[in-house]
């Protein structure tokens, strides 16, 4: 039986998509829940999988083609995949895949988990398998990829930020000495997107910035007496900087709640909420995913979801509703090295706190040098909704909340 495979249906705020990659070719074998095809849309890649097994009789939409929402891209027939071929002629790969879902080790197992445990050089004995009857299905290898694995410690000098993801990132084509040649190549969706939003920001916006200096010295040595302990308490959350800096931004959003709110139209639309974007790097630009109603989070919940969060941003696995929204937004530069940026609003909000790199500085304590562990801190905001006295406050009152996080507990 033929049916059509179409593309999501896309939420209001993406137009349309672009067929990224085709897994599956026509006349293939198919099995259920097995991945056919990645569409890249503005701000997420969204997956589509089979819903039975079959094989593709058609592709409407080959790659790089654009698709609206709920648009047919290919032809799909239901049915009996062994049938599809004769049994000589088929790939002995895919003959045994077909014939059984048990590994050499009789380990239970989905053929799109088998699939990307092989993508990404995973084990399939090292993954804990919830699927029925003891099966791996492929959110068993996802959350098995997710799981931090043993590492040294951190330097206590760096921000903690997740790491960047482990595959080596798209690299600029390679030219050999002395030869003049050029090579272009279209810019993904989600390239051109960033780009538009940061123009538009810098054109729409009377945007400035304000910068102050915070002695990570308290954080750093209540982050060393307790790191070992709160990871205990926490199943393996581990303290980090980032938590510490979103509780003092949730803290001076709620005594300044201009640098809270967001501009619609000639509206200005107050929050009674603290939403707060982290900004996330990936191989395909950045992606800015919101902790939600953080003032009701603790430190913990706080790094599981920007760890949770950065996984998933790495996998491409992000979901369009967990980047909407968002009053207020978090970059952290000094992941890479930054000693000093301005970034740019995320709109419709009117501020963003820029992080920077830790680094020893001597200053002038009670009339004495001492070195000190200093970060630059940057505040960029909208001139039309925030005056530059609030703007100020609000980055001096993080500054004081950061270097004396009792401050934080004991709200003053």
């Amino acid at each position: 039986m033929s049916n059509e495979i179409k593309a999501p249906v896309f939420p209001e705020s993406v137009a349309d998509g672009t067929i990224a990659t085709w897994h599956k070719q026509v006349g293939e074998p198919v099995k259920r829940d097995e991945l056919l095809v990645d569409i890249e849309t503005d701000k997420v890649v969204l997956e589509v999988v089979a819903q039975a097994d079959g094989v593709i009789k058609e592709i409407i939409k080959p790659e790089g083609e654009t698709i609206l929402s709920a648009e047919v891209i290919a032809i799909f027939e239901a049915g009996d995949i062994s049938d599809s071929a004769p049994a000589a002629d088929k790939p002995a790969s895919s003959a045994a895949e077909e014939s059984s879902d048990t590994d050499a080790d009789d380990v239970k197992v989905n053929p799109a988990a088998r699939k990307l445990a092989e993508e990404k050089g995973v084990s399939l004995s090292d993954v804990k398998a919830t699927g029925k009857d003891g099966r791996i299905t492929k959110e068993d290898v996802l959350n098995h990829l997710k799981t931090p694995a043993a590492e040294p410690a951190p330097q206590a000098s760096a921000p903690s930020q997740p790491a960047p993801a482990k595959s080596a990132p798209v690299a600029p084509p390679s030219f050999n000495p002395g030869e003049r040649a050029e090579k272009r190549v279209p810019m993904t969706r989600l390239r051109s997107t960033i780009a538009k939003r940061l123009v538009s920001a810098q054109q729409n916006a009377a945007m400035l910035t304000t910068y102050n200096e915070v002695d990570m010295k308290a954080v750093m040595e209540l982050r060393k007496q307790y790191k070992d302990m709160f990871e205990k308490k926490h199943d393996g959350a581990r303290l980090g900087f980032m938590s510490f800096f979103v509780k003092a931004a949730t803290e001076a959003l709620k005594r300044f709640p201009s640098v809270n709110a967001s501009i619609d139209g000639n509206d200005i639309v107050y929050h009674g909420y603290q939403d707060i974007g982290v900004a996330v790097s990936t191989e395909k630009g950045l992606v800015v995913p919101v902790l939600r109603d953080v003032d009701a989070m603790g430190l913990a919940d706080i790094e599981r979801g920007i760890v949770e969060y950065a996984g998933k941003a790495r996998d491409g696995k992000l979901g369009i509703e967990e980047m909407q929204g968002g009053t207020f937004t978090i970059t952290n530069g000094g992941t890479f090295g930054s000693l000093m940026s301005t970034p740019i609003l995320n709109p419709p909000q009117t501020a963003i706190l820029g992080m920077h790199k830790i680094q020893d500085r001597p200053m002038a304590i009670n009339g004495q040098v001492e070195i000190r562990p200093m970060m630059y801190l940057a505040l960029s905001y909208d001139h039309r909704m925030i005056d530059g006295k609030e703007a100020v406050q609000f980055l001096v009152t993080i500054k004081e909340l950061l270097e004396d996080p009792a401050r934080i507990l004991l709200d003053i």
